[in-house]
């Protein structure tokens, strides 16, 4: 079967192209800009990709794939609907070559999925049931130098459940098509603006995603997100609970963090004993909670899942050491919502007490670029002892719509934190580089490239 993907750089679309790949299709693919490391990836799969977007690249394939960032007027676009050729949405693509005849685990909610997902993918093939996996980051126990994806002789398939929309022609979420045996919920807030209105739009697709679970499946709901508890009422499968909070089915308890972080896990009053993982942060010991979860109610052994979570080597872009210079620790987060910047702040201060923590962040999503999150940045950023803010990347939004970096300053600085507003990445590198000092904690946010600033920043260092 001949595959053509629109859209193919980003990692969901690569990822999709690499598996069909290996399913024995041919595959091409095509996108506005093919840079590294993307470009690399896909010539190691061996997948062909046309710079640019031309009719005559979806010349007479069996299907194209139109991926979500693509809409009306895109020329490939516009030649398949005028051809009248076979099209479908990623995640239509992923249901129909994978899902239908797998053993369906999705892995949802607005904050911890891809972690959640690496983690779930890796404990299950640690210890044995040789799963599929579809992530939407680079997930370090797979492959040679960290892979998103992984593939099994299994029927376990454990894929990213994504609440994003489909494509132009499908706005609903992505992980309505997947087919869900066991579906997990770890949290629910408001996100993705440009998508959904409020935050009632929000939990009706979470609502939709719990009516689908079979009634032999297995729904699990994080227990300290009240929205996600909230969906017990909705589903027609078993339900499990998990998180830190009295009554959880799998409950952590005993959490103890340093440069690993250590907990005990009960489940149903039975203590299951000492688990211990690399990964920093309550919200990470909910994310491990999950993927023991599954792994036991799999018959997996608890002995393998719990050497696995100690060896699991985490997530790149997820609270990632890119290096270290003169006594100064530079992270990269993925976190762009306020939520997953207090989490993210909490993990590191609490794992190193005692330390000037930094702050630098990009106002890059559609939803932080926003003004509905103004206050609550504010109060997210009050755990640092240095803010920096970014200009936003979205200039295009009015004024009444936009963050305001100038009044996020203010606020932060109200709540006793120095914060500052410097507008680009160099401006950010000459100034940081010229005051951090020996022991400082320097985590950089955007889910972006940020302009390459963490490279940028460490050599400013080492020569400053």
């Amino acid at each position: 079967m001949r595959i053509h993907l629109i859209g193919v750089c980003g990692t969901a679309m690569a990822t999709l192209a690499a598996l069909l790949k290996h399913r024995g299709h041919d595959v091409s693919g095509s996108d506005e800009h093919v840079y590294p490391p993307m470009s690399d990836f896909l010539a190691a799969e061996k997948i062909n990709v046309l710079e640019g977007y031309r009719p005559d690249h979806v010349d007479t394939p069996d299907l194209v794939v139109v991926g979500n960032a693509i809409s009306r007027g895109n020329a490939e676009l516009e030649a398949v609907l005028d051809r009248g050729l076979r099209y479908a949405s990623l995640p239509e693509t992923i249901r129909d070559q994978f899902l239908w005849d797998a053993h369906s685990i999705v892995i949802a909610g607005t904050h911890g999925k891809t972690t959640t997902t690496a983690l779930t993918g890796w404990l299950l093939t640690a210890a044995g049931a040789d799963p599929t996996v579809l992530i939407g980051g680079i997930a370090r126990n797979f492959g040679t130098d960290g892979a998103s994806y992984r593939i099994g002789k299994g029927t376990a398939f454990v894929i990213e459940g994504d609440e994003y929309d489909s494509a132009y022609f499908d706005k609903t979420a992505k992980f309505l098509k997947y087919l869900p045996d066991v579906a997990v919920i770890n949290n629910i807030e408001f996100d993705h603006a440009d998508i959904y209105a409020d935050l009632d739009e929000v939990r009706l697709a979470f609502r939709r995603l719990v009516n689908l679970v079979p009634r032999n499946g297995l729904t699990l709901l994080g227990i300290d997100s009240a929205d996600a508890a909230a969906l017990v009422k909705y589903a027609r499968s078993r339900v499990q609970t998990f998180g830190l909070s009295d009554g959880a089915d799998w409950r952590a308890v005993d959490i103890r963090a340093g440069e690993r972080t250590t907990f005990r896990v009960v489940r149903g009053g039975t203590d299951l004993g000492e688990f211990t993982m690399p990964l920093l942060g309550d919200h990470n010991v909910r994310n491990a909670l999950v993927a023991i979860a599954i792994g036991a109610d799999m018959g997996l052994d608890l002995g393998a899942l719990r050497h696995a979570l100690a060896e699991f080597k985490g997530v790149k872009r997820r609270l990632e050491v890119v290096g270290k210079t003169k006594g100064v620790t530079i992270y990269d987060d993925f976190a762009h919502h306020p939520t997953a910047v207090d989490e993210t702040l909490r993990a590191v201060r609490r794992s190193s007490p005692g330390k000037r923590l930094w702050a630098i962040f990009e106002p890059r999503s559609a939803s932080s670029c926003r003004r509905i999150f103004q206050d609550d940045f504010a109060r997210a950023f009050a755990g640092a002892d240095e803010v920096v803010i970014a200009s936003v990347f979205r200039s295009t939004l009015p004024d009444d719509q936009r963050l305001s970096e100038s009044q996020l300053v203010q606020d932060v600085a109200a709540k006793g934190v120095h914060a500052r507003h410097l507008p680009d990445v160099d401006a950010i590198v000459k100034q940081v580089s010229a005051e951090a000092r020996d022991g400082d904690l320097i985590v950089i946010m955007s889910n972006g490239g940020f302009g390459g600033i963490h490279q940028k920043l460490l050599s400013a260092i080492e020569r400053a």
